[in-house]
């Protein structure tokens, strides 16, 4: 098959490139907007047709919380009019959606049946790409996750190391319950899904196994990166004392979900995807994070 990976320079696009070396059997296209500009729908119909794409792996995405507030116009067009867009193209699609499309104030973790409420421009703009490309393109596969971290690009594993060498006192908030997700397991179960026997459309839930806090996701960062570093840096972040605070304490400009755990019954039972814990998949991105 003809694959084309949109927003290739992202945390996924780019573990779907590296992946993508154990799955010869394809022939891919990366691109990024310098590459294809996917708010277009005639650029992207062009491109389909003159490549004979078969399958489309959305990975671009607008995802600044806090910008998406004041520049949601801008958040739209490239959550929802680009799945729109890419959703006509006539190739089969698989876009990556948002645990922020409901209102992150549940206590058991959401089913892809569950109803959605997004409390931020940013969740409005990925709900209204999920229905958009639903609408137009009723054989999509759409896959919601969270906590999304890897070697590239910035996320919250690399900006806690950052600031457990750079301070002496952390604080970080403890109320807020979901399950990081490593981008190269969601790589490889959409790898999973492109060479299943059948393709089954629908809405899909993808994180690591397990649940845990900002907190005690950045306390297994410091001790596992301590385990891991140089003797001289891992004192460093170990001499960064951490402190459990409220959300309250923290001034979010943007509200952040409590609760954003997703339920992965329906993608392991469907696709056969045995998903690693999130400490253990930690464990792999911080080897290649201080070790590469």
């Amino acid at each position: 098959m003809n694959i084309l990976i949109t927003g290739a320079n992202g945390q996924l696009g780019n573990e779907m490139r590296i992946l993508s070396a154990q799955h010869t059997q394809h022939t891919y296209f990366f691109t990024d907007v310098a590459e294809l500009d996917i708010t277009s729908r005639e650029a992207v119909k062009q491109f389909v047709e003159e490549n004979a794409i078969h399958v489309i792996v959305n990975c671009a995405a607008y995802t600044n919380v806090d910008k998406a507030e004041s520049y949601e116009e801008l958040a739209y067009t490239i959550n929802a009019t680009a799945a729109e867009n890419l959703g006509r193209s006539g190739a089969k699609v698989i876009h990556i959606s948002t645990d922020y499309v409901f209102s992150g104030e549940g206590f058991i973790p959401y089913t892809e049946t569950d109803s959605v409420a997004p409390r931020t421009a940013y969740g409005r703009t990925k709900l209204a790409g999920e229905e958009l490309l639903q609408a137009i393109c009723p054989e999509a596969i759409i896959i919601r996750t969270a906590w999304l971290y890897s070697t590239f690009g910035n996320n919250f594993v690399k900006t806690m190391l950052r600031l457990g060498q750079e301070r002496s006192s952390l604080g970080v908030v403890f109320d807020q319950i979901g399950s990081p997700t490593y981008a190269a397991d969601l790589a490889a179960a959409i790898f999973a899904i492109i060479n299943a026997p059948m393709w089954q459309a629908g809405v899909y839930h993808f994180t690591n196994e397990g649940v845990c806090s900002w907190y005690d996701f950045t306390h297994e960062i410091f001790a596992r990166a301590q385990s891991l570093l140089s003797k001289g840096a891992a004192d460093t972040v170990a001499n960064c004392q951490l402190r459990p605070i409220l959300s309250s304490e923290y001034q979010y400009q943007t509200p952040r979900p409590h609760y954003s755990v997703l339920s992965k019954t329906k993608i392991k039972q469907t696709f056969g995807i045995a998903i690693p814990h999130w400490t253990e998949a930690l464990q792999v991105c911080l080897e290649k994070l201080l070790h590469d």
